[in-house]
């Protein structure tokens, strides 16, 4: 195994949500010129917790404790800048020679880096209340910058669908973008009040008749008739649960899961050729035990391990149901596996984020005696499957695939990456994966590149990954597809369902462009992409794919991904939950790059298509994505050639 050394707990803080590293400030400080020796501390509390730096300096230097946040910038995202800096002839020790902090001087009223200014008119108050609700900060003034207090492009996207339901307005993703404050935004909010083409609102409808698929379900529904049982569609999840385990309890919650959300009593059929959701009024769930107890404690994990992933291989049957699984692995009194399994077209990555935190709650509940209080839904997947087939049709759908058709206009067929074996006729989806990371202080330096110019860490990523596929495939043109949450509306936050829908991103390379430049040219297609993001991917495979070919995938052939939001552990009296990987060694691609933000950088896989790839190949490639990252960070204006 591979030991993290993760740094002394005490010197870990949070503020404004994020965890940072003191130490990888002092070290940033260190490098700035003239400086000797630094520390920094957090002073606060809850929302007013700020950091402060003290910098010694270098024989014969002189310090502008401007120019050194300056330069911190540089190399760091604004989180991680500390508010104010001060210099001293020495940093005070302790009797063992060590720098005592709490001897360190007061800085005094520091103001924050942007004073608080408190909304002036009804519009700016509930602006600034959507604002600290999407970011979990206690309090949003009108010149705090949304991406400067942690904002990414999916809280971005969910901040506009509560200012949507808020207002009743259709505002574009880019208004945020180009005003990230309150104060920005409010006077395009007030635009936007007159624009004329608005989607509906999203309201519960009757269960009378047939109920229709949404795009993405019917798209999976003529797949798996190809392909029946195909399982690069299933999506597994594995809890490790720690404590005293209330099986009975468990088994409750998940009965109250299955009765609340109707996605996990549905199956799908095509009585009358057109395929149509089924919706079982209630479904008794079981839960079934494996007691791994008995096998020798050297093979149990490696025995769990099989477990999971034969079950997260296992097909589903889609006109029969149910299309969620779940089973209990015993490892230990006080140590289980909690795997569960659903079919994509019931389910996307979010759906499993409100599946464990509901399945905590309730369980909570049921072990303690107590009712659930979980909100009521305002709608269902089915509600939202009718609204977008009444909405997405005519004019509203005609302007949606305009852009996405001038997207493809002269794109090349295919990404024509070099593959160590030949490609087979039909995709087998068979897969694996080799590890990426990021160190922490070259991801900072990146996430304060893309932060200097307006871009997200995403954007910059992607075209980083762009770069990377041009120069293995010889090609300047490429395409990547990238999952977008697709819950453009407030009331589908909390629902099961298959809501991703996917967008496909093209970068066009000059060799003399510096990456700044491309980086520039991914913002605003990103953007654009983002406000033509209700078009569903199978629409567009309808209206630019002729002929589908099997031995690849429709319309791109690599995938790039971004978990801003990794799922934290949970803990119930008595009992915590806690996410384990699970490998499908499955690959819908050829090639999907997968990152995740954590304390230690950026973490993730590539996961290949090993009907093409050689895993060396693989891990060479991820290499080379390593020194590419090193050369953006330390020189983004030099030419991609």
């Amino acid at each position: 195994g591979t030991l993290d050394f993760l740094g002394r707990i005490d010197f870990q803080v949070k503020v404004r949500g994020f965890r940072i590293e003191l130490g990888e400030i002092e070290a940033g400080l260190r490098a700035s010129n003239g400086v000797n020796e630094a520390v920094v501390i957090a002073r606060g509390a809850d929302a007013d917790k700020r950091l402060f730096g003290y910098v010694t300096a270098r024989e014969g230097h002189t310090l502008d404790t401007d120019a050194l946040r300056a330069q911190l910038k540089q190399r760091l995202p604004e989180y991680m800048v500390p508010s104010a800096l001060l210099v001293l002839e020495a940093l005070p020790l302790n009797a063992n020679g060590k720098v005592d902090r709490k001897a360190l001087p007061e800085l005094g009223d520091v103001p924050r880096a942007s004073a608080f200014v408190a909304p002036r008119t009804p519009t700016e108050e509930k602006l600034a209340t959507l604002f600290a609700e999407v970011l979990r900060v206690e309090r949003v003034g009108i010149h705090d910058d949304f991406f400067a207090l942690g904002g990414h492009s999916l809280l971005a996207t969910q901040l506009i669908s509560r200012v949507r339901a808020a207002f009743s307005v259709e505002l574009p993703l880019r208004a945020l973008f180009s005003a990230p404050t309150v104060e920005g935004l409010a006077p395009a909010l007030e635009a936007a009040r007159s624009a004329a083409h608005r989607a509906p609102p999203l309201l519960p409808s009757t269960r009378d008749g047939v109920l229709p698929l949404s795009f993405a379900q019917q798209r999976l529904w003529l797949v798996d008739q190809l392909q029946p049982g195909d399982i690069s569609y299933n999506i597994p999840a594995a809890l490790r649960l720690t404590g005293r385990l209330d099986v009975g309890a468990l088994r409750r919650a998940f009965q109250a899961l299955v009765a609340r959300h109707e996605t996990l009593r549905t199956s799908l059929s095509a009585p009358h050729e057109e395929p149509s959701q089924c919706i079982q009024e209630q479904l008794d769930w079981d839960l079934p035990v494996i007691d791994l107890t008995s096998v020798p404690e050297s093979r149990r994990d490696a025995e769990a391990e099989r477990v999971a992933t034969a079950e997260a291989r296992k097909p589903f049957h889609l006109v029969t149901g149910p299309l969620m699984r779940s089973s209990l692995v015993r490892l230990a009194e006080d140590s289980h596996l909690l795997l569960v399994t659903m079919h994509h077209v019931v389910s996307d990555g979010w759906s499993m984020g409100v599946l464990v935190r509901e399945v905590a709650a309730l369980y909570e509940a049921f072990s303690t005696g107590q009712t659930p209080s979980l909100p009521p839904l305002p709608v269902q997947y089915v509600d939202f499957a009718k609204w977008q087939r009444d909405w997405l049709q005519g004019e509203a759908l005609e302007s949606q695939l305009a852009y996405w058709k001038q997207q493809f206009s002269g794109a090349p067929a295919a990404l024509e990456l070099p593959t160590d074996h030949p490609r087979p006729p039909v995709q087998s989806h068979r897969g694996a994966t080799v590890d990426v990371r990021v160190p922490a202080q070259l991801s900072n330096s990146l996430k304060a590149l893309a932060q200097r110019e307006g871009a997200t860490p995403f954007m910059l990523l992607l075209a980083a990954f762009q770069v990377l596929l041009s120069r293995y495939s010889g090609q300047d043109d490429v395409r990547v597809g990238s999952p977008i949450a697709g819950r453009t509306q407030a009331e589908t936050e909390g629902l099961i369902g298959f809501f991703v829908n996917t967008l496909v991103l093209r970068a066009r390379m000059q060799p003399r462009d510096s990456f700044r430049q491309l980086l520039a040219q991914v913002r605003g297609t990103t953007l654009a992409a983002y406000e033509h993001q209700h078009l569903p991917f199978e629409k567009l495979v309808e209206a630019v794919q002729s002929s589908r070919d099997l031995s690849r995938g429709a319309l791109f052939q690599a995938m790039f991904s971004l978990q801003n939001t990794p799922m934290e552990a949970l803990r119930v009296p008595g009992l915590s939950f806690q996410a384990v990987t699970v490998d499908t060694r499955s690959s819908k691609f050829d090639l999907t790059l997968t990152l995740m933000e954590s304390p230690q950088g950026f973490v993730g896989t590539f996961t290949y298509a090993t009907d093409l790839f050689e895993a060396s190949t693989v891990q060479r490639m991820a290499g080379h994505l390593g020194v590419l990252l090193e050369a953006i960070a330390s020189q983004p204006d030099a030419a991609l050639s």
